[in-house]
């Protein structure tokens, strides 16, 4: 009976009911989905992932054996498309992370500007972006925006970037004729950075590493140059290419996403104690250094919970990329599954890919989150 009294005792009982009962729902909708098929003379196997697929996608690459990365093709499997689909999912998921994260703190921060001009213009972009729906975003970015662009012979340039129909073009860095010379010194770098950050010396592993690039570069050139798109005869070609459905797909996602993380951000930073501002400016530090040294440290632990969240919902909203034609996951699956019949194992398939994606966010996440209470002594 003291057992039973124990509340750590009745949590884990509680917990492992829930989940006694939720593998029962699932063991049951399992069985009762494959006697159907089986009822209709439908097999549940995995066995179609390797026939030929038979139909192309607009952009997208897979790995083949003894191949590695190619372009996807009509000849290619079930499986190589499920990969190109992914791919193309993992392309907008990084980018989006990466860019909704640096513009919803530079948001953020505007929103407690004491410029009016800034404060006002952060809080129009998060009332109206957090209050119509991501979908309606990116029908407007797509059919509204995008798709409205002048065509390449007027197409917009900026800094070496040009924009038309045909999609964004940015200059980017690709490997020049004396890479292979340059592996050495490339590598060498690395092991010097990854044994100083083993011995708690990074900053001395940064320096070895940037010593010996800088005598590779010296003894055999530049390992990298950078291409400027330029137009052909065919189109624009040349550094990083765009397409007008990855684009409204990406910028959608960013600036949905960017402000929910300047919420959270504006929030965290309010929490902190006043007492932390006033003990700072009284050092004398200025307002950029107050916020860089004292105040977003301390909000940063604040930020990371919630933030893991947007991430989240970032990769799940990534699905909607089927609405502007973008061939991500969920887009290929469709296809396969209106060509192949396959739908149930074609929806295990997608869902056990974002969950792990999903889960791989948050443990990276947490990750990162203990490090940091751990350094701050939380």
């Amino acid at each position: 009976m003291r057992v039973l009294r124990d509340l750590k005792v009745i949590e884990l009982l509680l917990q492992t009911l829930a989940l006694g009962f939720t593998l029962a729902v699932l063991l049951f909708l399992i069985g009762t989905a494959r006697a159907r098929m089986q009822a209709q003379g439908i097999p549940f196997s995995f066995g179609f992932l390797q026939q030929e697929a038979g139909f192309s996608l607009s952009e997208g690459i897979t790995w083949v054996p003894g191949e590695g990365l190619r372009p996807y093709g009509p000849t290619d499997t079930y499986t190589q498309a499920f990969l190109a689909g992914f791919l193309n999912t993992l392309r907008v998921v990084v980018g989006g992370l990466v860019l909704a994260t640096l513009l919803g703190f530079v948001v953020g921060i505007a929103r407690l500007s004491s410029h009016p001009l800034a404060r006002g213009l952060a809080l129009a972009y998060v009332e109206l972006v957090r209050n119509t729906p991501l979908l309606l975003q990116l029908f407007v970015w797509y059919f509204a925006v995008l798709l409205k662009l002048p065509p390449v012979e007027q197409a917009l340039r900026l800094f070496g970037a040009v924009l038309s129909k045909q999609g964004l073009f940015l200059p980017w860095p690709r490997l020049s004729s004396v890479w292979g010379e340059f592996q050495a010194f490339f590598w060498g770098g690395v092991l010097l950075l990854a044994v100083g950050l083993a011995l708690r010396r990074g900053w001395y592993g940064m320096v070895a590493m940037a010593l010996v690039w800088g005598a590779g570069v010296v003894l055999g050139g530049l390992p990298l140059v950078v291409e400027f798109p330029v137009r052909t005869s065919f189109g624009l070609r040349g550094g990083l290419e765009l397409s007008p459905e990855f684009a409204a797909l990406l910028f959608g996602l960013v600036v949905y996403t960017a402000s929910f993380i300047a919420e959270i951000v504006r929030g965290a930073v309010l929490a902190v104690p006043r007492g932390q501002w006033e003990a700072a400016r009284a050092l004398g530090l200025s307002a950029p250094q107050v916020l860089r040294w004292i105040i977003l440290p301390q909000a940063i632990r604040i930020v990371l919970p919630p933030l893991a969240n947007q991430y989240l919902n970032l990769t799940k909203n990534s699905s909607l990329a089927v609405a502007v034609g973008f061939p991500d996951l969920f887009s290929v699956y469709n296809t396969i599954a209106n060509q192949s019949g396959r739908s149930l194992e074609g929806i295990v398939i997608v869902m056990g890919v974002y969950l792990v994606v999903s889960l791989s966010i948050s443990a990276l996440v947490n990750l990162y989150n203990r490090r940091v209470a751990l350094r701050w002594g939380v």
